[in-house]
């Protein structure tokens, strides 16, 4: 089956970010000029997806407000004639039921957050996108991993290498090299510690799942923090079928972390003609200082 549905899991506080978060979603925070989420909702499109699924929590107003149509801004722009402005907006407001939203009442874990999205996705494959994970890569990682998936019938995840000081922050793969770049997955463990990670090959913020996976999120069996883990849902799907990473040409910024969030900054903003030159020129002038 086609995968038309995409599922965001978005409930998250932000606490990492208060007080910037006190009264803003974490993926409003804007990369350059444009908000994190919306990074991802675009390659999500890209993709192909057809609908959105936002699962929310309390505090999320101002995502769901940037995704719809403002007609106090589109006013204004018209009336100050400006154009490109104008069109910028418009394009952000998908069609008509595009995209949805639900719940998750309690901070449970991703596995949780995935699976409160149940019902709306019903018995197809689908895609899950984190947005805290920001990839600068020429080709969108979703698209390829939607044309694997199309080829392999099977569940595939994004993968790549951390340093083995920073196992314990990811699902870690025991996996084996079958395509170019391509891993099969022979097991997978959230979040060990470096002397007992059986690799350094971690998942990010990329999914292509099969619906199997609701039956064992629905068993919420909870993991590392007392929460309902992805990663184990997905070590149980091995049992049954198989699981491909996917490991794509990029880099990777993890947006949920300050520096992190700095990073992505810099580097999309580098990505700028009309940026560039000054940046450029502004990184030498502080390095003298270091």
């Amino acid at each position: 089956m086609k995968i038309r549905k995409a599922v965001f899991p978005v409930a998250g506080l932000g606490t990492r970010f208060i007080p910037a978060t006190k009264a803003m979603a974490k993926e409003m925070l804007p990369v350059v000029d444009k908000p994190i989420i919306q990074y991802a909702v675009e390659e999500a499109f890209a993709a192909g997806i057809e609908q959105i699924i936002f699962v929310t929590g309390r505090g999320k107003k101002a995502l769901e407000d940037h995704f719809d149509k403002s007609f106090e801004i589109e006013h204004a722009l018209k009336e100050k004639e400006k154009e490109d402005l104008l069109k910028q907006i418009q394009e952000l407001v998908p069609r008509t039921g595009t995209i949805v939203y639900t719940r998750q009442h309690e901070p449970l874990g991703l596995g949780h957050a995935i699976w409160c999205a149940r019902d709306i996705v019903g018995d197809e494959p689908f895609a899950v996108l984190l947005a805290d994970d920001l990839i600068q890569t020429d080709k969108p990682v979703l698209s390829e991993m939607v044309n694997k998936f199309d080829r392999l019938r099977a569940s595939i995840v994004a993968v790549m290498e951390v340093e083995k000081s920073q196992t314990d922050k990811y699902g870690i793969l025991n996996a084996q090299m079958v395509e170019e770049d391509i891993v099969k997955i022979n097991d997978m463990v959230e979040k060990p510690k470096p002397d007992e990670a059986p690799s350094n090959l971690a998942i990010i913020g990329r999914y292509i799942l099969t619906p199997k996976i609701f039956d064992i999120l629905g068993k919420k069996e909870k993991g590392a923090n007392n929460e309902i883990q992805l990663t184990d849902a997905m070590k149980s799907l091995l049992k049954e079928q198989p699981i491909y990473g996917y490991k794509f040409n990029g880099q990777r910024f993890d947006c949920g972390d300050k520096v992190g969030f700095q990073m992505a900054n810099l580097a999309f903003a580098l990505e700028r003609p009309e940026m560039r030159d000054r940046l450029i020129k502004f990184i030498k002038e502080i390095q003298k200082d270091f």
